[in-house]
């Protein structure tokens, strides 16, 4: 982490989280924070616990216990769309988008939120509402822009290739505009190329718009190259927290999850 992103604040702190279904513990007394501006990765072996965390975050999960701190102020639990409305957007592992409808109005959805006209009046699409429109379009087309999608602006995204839907589902989290943006597991079954493409927009998503960024990623290059920071979780607890090269040399780490140490 530099600097600046040292001095910031912790824009999210989860505080002893624990999660169970049933019998089974999804979380055990689960704690770290995320710090405004800066790329946190979330890593562990399947069923430690990632996608659970980012769920309880965002809200699809209620915890049984401990806490969510969001911009210095203790949430509530809350539903999927009060909290993005607070400003956390989210991916997921599994595409999450309207294949019949084209990448703009794909990506338009993501600024539903901000949107104030009632829906007759967006149906009517007449005065306040047309000009509410047009510039919504206008940042979504900024977007477009941003990620080099241009060429499929109109095409349904049910007809593009799975690393290009990728690129719509990010768009359309960015056209949110929330301040902390969730990836589950952005460059998952992309190749080679693509997975350079999408660092390539995740870094300069975190530069150029200052959006902080907490992401779930399996290929240990991208998270020691992407990262600030890296929290390790393992059967549902924290393994280890650290910068990069912390996390590389934990010895827990290393026996549980990056596999046998060369040195």
């Amino acid at each position: 982490m530099d600097t600046d992103q040292a001095n910031n604040k912790a824009i999210l702190e989860v505080k002893n989280i624990s999660l169970s279904f049933g019998g089974v513990n999804a979380l055990s007394d689960v704690s770290f924070d995320i710090v405004e501006s800066e790329i946190r990765a979330i890593i562990g072996p399947n069923g430690a616990g990632k996608s659970s965390m980012l769920n309880v975050i965002n809200g699809f999960y209620n915890p049984q216990e401990g806490e969510i701190w969001f911009k210095g102020q203790k949430r509530k639990n809350l539903k999927p769309y009060h909290i993005a409305r607070q400003g956390i957007a989210r991916t997921f592992q599994n595409i999450a988008l309207f294949k019949g409808m084209s990448t703009l109005d794909n990506i338009m959805t993501g600024r539903y939120i901000h949107m104030k006209c009632n829906l007759l009046s967006q149906a009517l699409w007449w005065g306040k509402a047309e000009r509410e429109e047009m510039e919504h379009r206008k940042r979504v087309e900024e977007i477009i822009d941003f990620l080099e999608i241009q060429s499929i602006r109109k095409t349904p995204v049910g007809r593009l290739p799975y690393g290009l839907q990728k690129r719509v589902e990010l768009g359309r989290a960015l056209a949110a505009e929330s301040t902390l943006l969730l990836l589950d597991e952005p460059m998952a079954g992309m190749n080679l190329e693509e997975k350079e493409d999408m660092c390539r927009f995740i870094i300069d998503a975190n530069d150029q718009f200052g959006t902080t960024i907490a992401l779930i990623e399996h290929d240990m290059g991208v998270v020691m190259d992407l990262s600030d920071r890296v929290v390790v979780l393992d059967y549902g607890r924290k393994l280890a927290d650290g910068t990069p090269d912390e996390v590389r040399k934990n010895q827990d780490v290393i026996d549980a999850y990056l596999g046998v140490s060369n040195e």
